[in-house]
């Protein structure tokens, strides 16, 4: 029987810092008292919640499902304090987000800040990387992914519906022309990001599809040095219409061949199934659909 729900937040929170030390001074406490209270919930609990080695932490089967369940009680016993003390239930707590690197940068952490400056209550840790993130091994509480997600037994939320269009600055289309077809891409310089490669396959809305072979010189494996190099008139590119719309209306880019874009690719956010999805994740949740809304519109 749990007696202590602070040995759940200990629980909790070295599961999240992968360490019971970087635990400790988050929560402000003794590395003494961290391991006392992991040591009697697994007591309490009967079985070995956490695997231990020098350098690494990592959850049993036992210590997973509580790890899930933990989450869903906390959220819930937060969320009611604050509607007992505010009268209203608003976003609080430590909010653990993953993003692409790129795309992290330029979309999520301008929602992070702008959800901290709202809410006094609220924390964000926000952790930017290209690799596929574990939620529930590594503590995240929710993910932003490009593209749909295979397999994955997690909640998901379509934020938008991103595409990729060409796109060449004013000053490199008065120089060498506009292609008015997909075919006269091949007698353009464009640039690539590892993203999209030398094969760009544009579909238009009456459903036709072709694939051109672009020809560059300029390749890169990120996206944004592409566009900088587009943006300094250096070739045609091939990119987000959620990262160009910007530059389309300050006049540094121009839409070339606007009937033609890439297949769609749903920008979603993943999360762990949940009877309570917490506040915090609901309300960032949303902030990315507004944020994205608006950038695209």
């Amino acid at each position: 029987m749990l007696d202590d729900i602070n040995e759940l937040r200990t629980f909790v929170s070295v599961v999240a810092a992968q360490s019971l030390s970087a635990a400790a001074r988050e929560l402000d406490l003794a590395l003494s008292v961290v391991s006392k209270r992991l040591a009697a919930l697994e007591r309490r609990t009967g079985t070995s919640l956490i695997t231990r080695s020098t350098r690494h932490l990592a959850l049993t089967e036992e210590g997973r499902d509580l790890y899930e369940r933990a989450l869903r009680i906390l959220a819930e016993v937060d969320e009611a304090e604050a509607a007992l003390t505010s009268g209203k239930v608003g976003p609080q707590g430590l909010l653990r987000v993953s993003a692409p690197i790129a795309f992290g940068r330029a979309h999520v952490s301008p929602v992070c800040r702008d959800l901290v400056r709202a809410h006094p209550t609220l924390s964000i840790d926000l952790r930017l990387t290209d690799r596929l993130v574990d939620l529930i091994e590594e503590g995240v509480d929710v993910v932003v992914r490009i593209g749909p997600p295979k397999g994955s037994q997690l909640v998901m939320r379509k934020l938008i519906d991103d595409y990729r269009v060409v796109v060449g600055a004013p000053e490199y289309l008065q120089r060498r022309g506009t292609p008015a077809t997909p075919a006269e891409l091949e007698e353009h310089d464009c640039v690539h990001y590892r993203g999209v490669g030398t094969y760009w396959r544009l579909v238009n809305l009456a459903g036709g599809a072709v694939e051109v072979r672009a020809a560059s010189r300029l390749r890169s494996n990120s996206g944004e040095a592409a566009l900088d190099w587009a943006l300094a008139g250096c070739g045609l590119v091939m990119n987000s219409w959620v990262d160009v719309k910007c530059h389309l209306r300050a006049g540094r880019l121009v839409h070339v061949l606007p009937e033609w874009r890439s297949e769609p690719a749903p920008v979603c956010a993943l999360f762990p199934s949940s009877l309570q999805v917490p506040n915090r994740v609901r309300v960032f949740i949303d902030a990315m659909v507004d944020a994205l809304a608006r950038r695209a519109g």
